[in-house]
C-alpha cells in the first residue's frame, strides 16, 4: 500500500525581485502575457505590451515599489513568507510557497514538495475570493508544471474562502482592532481588486463572492449600509471594470457628509502595492484632498495570528 504524505502549496500572485526598472519589467511582462489577466488577441496585445505599456509602465512602477519595499524585500514576498513559516510551524507537513509569477516560482515549489514525498497536495491559493484571473490562473501554472512529470500527487485544490467563519472572524478583529484605535469612523470602506465588467458577464463569480465576504463581515460587526460600503480598485485600460471604483467614491465621499474614512482590502491576503501604495498613499491623497478629514488604512490580515488559524482549519479540512 502507498504511504500517503500531505504537503501544502501557499500561491499568491508575485512580485518584482527588486524596486528597479528591469526587474519589475521582466515581472510584467511575465503577469501581462498571462491569458488569464490580459485576453486580447496576442497578434495585438503583443506590439502595445513591448511597444508602449512595458517601456512606459516599467519606470513609473518600479518607483511605486520603490516607496513602499522592505528591509526584507517587496512587502508581498515578506508577509507571504512570514506566513509559510507560521504556518509551517502548525501543521505537521512541509509547506511550500509559489508565486504565479516571478520568485519563488510554482516550479521551485512544487518540485521542492515532491522531492520531499508528497503524495497528497492541497493547494491554497491566498486569493479569498476566486477570481478567473488569480485562482485559475494557479490552476494553470500547476497543471504547466505537472505536464513534465512522470507520477502526480492527488491534489486538492482550495477554490477560496470567502465566506468561511475563521476568515470573517479574523477580519472582523481587525477591524475591531482599528476602531478601537481610532475611533469608529463615519464610513468603512471594503475595497477589492476589481477586474474587468467583461469577464463577470463571461461568467466569473468574483463579484458575487466579493459580496460574499462584505455581507458576513457587515453582519459580523454590526453594520448597516449607512455606514460600510464596498468598492472595486486598480482598474487598468480602457473597457469598464466593476464598479463602484474606489478612487472615485473617496473624491466623492467628502460631499456627501463624510469625513473620516477607515478603509480594508479583504481581497488581499498579504499587504502589498495596491494595498500600501494605492490605498494608503494614493485614494488617502484622494479623500483629504476632497475635503475629508481623517482617512485610516486597516492592515491586510498578513502573518496575524487569527489569519494562520484559518489556514490551518482550511488545511485540516481537506485532509
Amino acid at each position: 500500500m502507498r504511504q500517503e504524505k500531505p504537503g501544502v502549496l501557499l500561491v499568491n500572485l508575485g512580485t518584482p525581485d527588486a524596486p528597479t526598472t528591469p526587474a519589475v519589467k521582466r515581472y510584467l511582462k511575465q503577469f501581462l502575457s498571462d491569458k488569464r489577466v490580459v485576453d486580447t488577441p496576442r497578434w495585438l496585445w503583443w506590439p502595445i505590451l513591448n511597444g508602449a505599456i512595458l517601456p512606459i509602465r516599467s519606470p513609473r512602477v518600479a518607483k511605486l515599489y520603490a516607496s513602499v519595499w522592505m528591509d526584507e524585500g517587496s512587502p508581498l514576498l515578506v508577509y507571504s513568507k512570514r506566513q509559510r513559516e507560521a504556518l509551517a510551524a502548525r501543521v505537521d507537513m512541509p509547506v511550500e510557497l509559489g508565486m504565479s509569477y516571478g520568485s519563488p516560482s510554482l516550479k521551485t515549489a512544487l518540485d521542492s514538495l515532491m522531492a520531499q514525498g508528497v503524495t497528497r497536495l492541497i493547494v491554497l491559493p491566498l486569493y479569498p475570493q476566486f477570481s478567473c484571473s488569480t485562482v485559475a490562473a494557479v490552476w494553470d501554472g500547476i497543471t504547466e508544471v505537472f505536464a513534465g512529470y512522470r507520477s502526480l500527487p492527488s491534489v486538492h485544490f482550495i477554490r477560496d474562502y470567502a465566506e468561511h467563519p475563521a476568515y470573517i472572524a479574523a477580519l472582523k478583529a481587525s477591524v475591531e482592532k482599528s476602531f478601537a484605535t481610532h475611533g469608529q469612523p463615519d464610513l468603512l470602506v471594503a475595497s477589492f481588486h476589481g477586474i474587468p465588467q467583461r469577464f463577470a458577464d463571461q461568467g466569473d463569480d468574483y463579484p458575487q463572492r466579493c459580496y460574499a465576504t462584505f455581507e458576513a463581515l457587515k453582519t459580523a460587526l454590526g453594520l448597516t449600509d449607512k455606514n460600510a460600503m464596498l468598492t472595486f480598485q486598480s482598474r487598468f485600460g480602457r473597457e469598464p471594470w466593476l464598479t463602484p471604483y474606489t478612487d472615485e467614491t473617496m473624491k466623492s465621499l467628502p460631499g456627501k457628509g463624510i469625513k473620516s474614512v477607515q478603509v480594508m482590502s479583504p481581497g488581499f491576503s498579504s499587504d502589498c502595492l495596491e494595498t500600501l501604495e494605492e490605498i494608503s498613499g494614493e485614494n488617502c491623497e484622494i479623500f483629504l484632498h476632497a475635503g475629508g478629514s481623517s482617512f485610516n488604512y486597516i492592515p491586510a490580515l498578513n502573518a496575524d495570528a487569527l489569519h494562520i488559524d484559518m489556514m490551518v482549519e482550511l488545511v485540516n479540512e481537506h485532509l
